[in-house]
């Protein structure tokens, strides 16, 4: 370590006699950097937003007329409404008539909806519920369906639709990235001198990142596109870290380090839904006791009460509570068919939001609400509801502030930054001064001065992105978090349960949300409520939100062999569960295709 800090000094000093070195580095740099930007976030987006989604299919009904409806969820709401996974266009059939799920054991339940008509399984009625097998007849009204599983020949077309769907390899990109880090760090040190731990952390964050992609190719996993996009964000956060507190980079590193073993982890656990079921409930006492506990122990850190501090150390509890909180508000069908469940939830928002709100930390309350609109709109599609709560919480608000008039001196300079600049609007006006002194390509990590102000390299992340990096990249970073909300919004249509779509959908509105929160709030289109910007944000709990947040996005991804999330493919033909689904398959086939022997 002592030697290589002297060699760090010595190229310090020679840069100092020479400094058209570090100009001409500089200059070249800055557009070598942005073309390898594009070009490693081009082919993750790309192959996220391009690459369709061919369904999965877990068996059929058979119809009257001797077609058929393939089941493409472990989920699925049977009626006559357009909206339902499986359409039947039959009077006697009600609009959400009856729901048939899969559960972990590969046993099939249908369930019936308060339906007019009555549901049956092989003539007996179903009061609410009744397992059902392969070749069972379900009568919905009247209308008899056969259950049946897929064919061998459809079972096999499927997986080849699939298996073309595989995604854009992404090692190029991981070279890419790996030449983008050197890059930045080389940059930085010819900026200024820096204690030789920040490019032991760079070869550290490298050495993580190829550890990880050769571990999961070993287990046949090829979908590298989300952690392409977060190893990329976490390297811009390792260099803001670097350029504005050169004594905290060892810390980001190693939160950078903890939050892929969280992502890995949750995406594991997120595998078996009836596991996932039974620590619901836990995870909401959870997201209540971390913000509860920072009530009452924590300390006040730029107007809010959001932070505890131990062993030298910070922390901020409301970070992971908000992991804990979409875990409790997401909820498979058999869950939703109880409306209690979303009334209990409705009281978890507010309890939540009530200490946020006691803590002064209203950003985080903002991100919260926002957060549960989503999912109460997703469990219960009831727009009357949600505008009734809308409502609600304007006018919440409006109390709060007429007995404490003083939270709108937080926001005074919203709107007239400038006119205020050195007091209220003291630290937007500096951020869109460094934004536009950064110019499109940036003035190269490390040459910033946005970091000598509060906050640069947190709530005010964004200028720094501009001031150093370039507003091309400042926005490709922004695109990049949008591209991740997207996937997750295109991809629950082919979702196996609600659970998965409601968590990654509520964690894609989320991240882009508190994105928007950010951004805005530093450039003074919204009041600065003081949030993070995803993966780029200097804070171990920030960036240990935003690898668990992934997480919900990478299990809601089913193609082929494409998240370890998803139980595997075996052979990259049929899946784990196909295989065991095999046998009994083949012996309906073959029952199917015997002779009888009567003749």
């Amino acid at each position: 370590m002592d030697q290589l800090q002297s060699a760090m000094h010595a190229l310090a000093q020679w840069l100092s006699l020479h400094p058209q070195v570090e100009i001409w580095y500089t200059t070249v740099v800055r557009f070598v950097l942005l073309l390898l930007a594009v070009m490693i976030l081009g082919r993750a987006v790309r192959s996220l937003l391009t690459i369709p989604h061919t369904p999965e299919i877990w068996g059929q009904l058979s119809l009257p007329n001797g077609s058929s409806i393939p089941l493409t969820h472990w989920e699925n709401i049977i009626g006559r409404a357009k909206s339902a996974d499986v359409c039947l266009n039959y009077p006697s059939v009600s609009r959400q008539h009856a729901a048939l799920c899969r559960g972990e054991g590969e046993t099939w339940t249908l369930y019936d909806l308060d339906s007019k008509g009555g549901t049956a399984v092989n003539g007996e009625k179903v009061e609410a519920a009744q397992e059902v097998k392969l070749g069972d007849t379900i009568s919905l009204g009247g209308v008899p369906l056969v259950f049946l599983p897929q064919t061998v020949a459809e079972r096999e077309e499927i997986l080849k639709q699939r298996q073309a769907e595989r995604p854009a390899t992404m090692w190029p990109s991981f070279l890419w990235l790996t030449l983008f880090q050197v890059l930045t760090c080389l940059q930085l040190m010819t900026a200024e001198e820096l204690p030789a731990m920040v490019p032991l952390c760079f070869l550290v964050l490298t050495g993580v990142m190829w550890l990880y992609f050769a571990a999961l190719r070993i287990g046949r996993c090829v979908g590298f596109e989300m952690e392409t996009i977060a190893f990329f964000l976490s390297t811009l956060s390792l260099s803001i870290t670097a350029s504005s507190a050169p004594g905290s980079v060892v810390k980001q590193l190693l939160a950078i380090i903890l939050g892929l073993g969280l992502f890995l982890v949750l995406g594991l656990f997120l595998r078996d839904l009836g596991r996932v079921q039974h620590i619901r409930w836990l995870m909401a006492a959870a997201a209540i006791g971390l913000l509860g506990i920072t009530l009452v122990i924590g300390s006040r850190k730029y107007g809010a009460v959001n932070w505890i501090s131990f062993g030298g150390m910070s922390f901020q509890p409301s970070e992971i509570a908000k992991i804990c909180y979409i875990f409790a508000g997401s909820a498979t069908l058999e869950r939703l068919f109880r409306k209690r469940n979303l009334t209990l939830f409705i009281v978890l928002t507010g309890v939540c939001i009530g200490l946020l709100g006691l803590m002064s930390d209203f950003g985080t309350a903002a991100i919260f609400f926002v957060t549960f609109l989503v999912i109460a709109y997703l469990r219960s599609g009831d727009f009357a509801t949600l505008s009734l709560i809308c409502g609600a919480a304007v006018f919440g608000a409006g109390i709060i502030v007429k007995f404490k008039p003083y939270i709108l001196s937080r926001f005074a300079s919203w709107g007239h930054a400038w006119e205020a600049a050195s007091t209220t609007g003291y630290q937007q006006t500096r951020t869109m001064s460094a934004a536009a002194s950064g110019g499109l390509l940036g003035m190269g990590a490390g040459n910033g001065w946005l970091h000598n102000i509060p906050a640069a390299d947190t709530d005010l992340v964004f200028g720094m992105l501009c001031e150093e990096w370039g507003l091309i990249i400042a926005f490709l970073v922004v695109g990049a978090v949008i591209t991740l909300a997207f996937f997750a919004a295109r991809a629950c249509r082919v979702g196996r349960s609600s659970f998965y779509t409601i968590a990654a959908c509520a964690a894609g509105a989320l991240l882009v949300f508190q994105t928007c929160l950010n951004v805005f709030g530093s450039v003074d289109l919204l009041p600065l409520t003081g949030v993070t910007l995803p993966f780029i944000s200097n804070g171990g709990s920030a960036m240990l939100s935003s690898w668990g947040l992934l997480a919900y996005l990478k299990a809601m991804d089913t193609r082929e062999n494409a998240s370890f999330a998803i139980r595997r493919r075996a052979g990259d033909r049929v899946t784990e569960t196909s295989r065991r689904m095999a046998a009994p398959v083949t012996e309906f086939e073959r029952k199917e295709e015997a002779p009888d022997e009567e003749d």
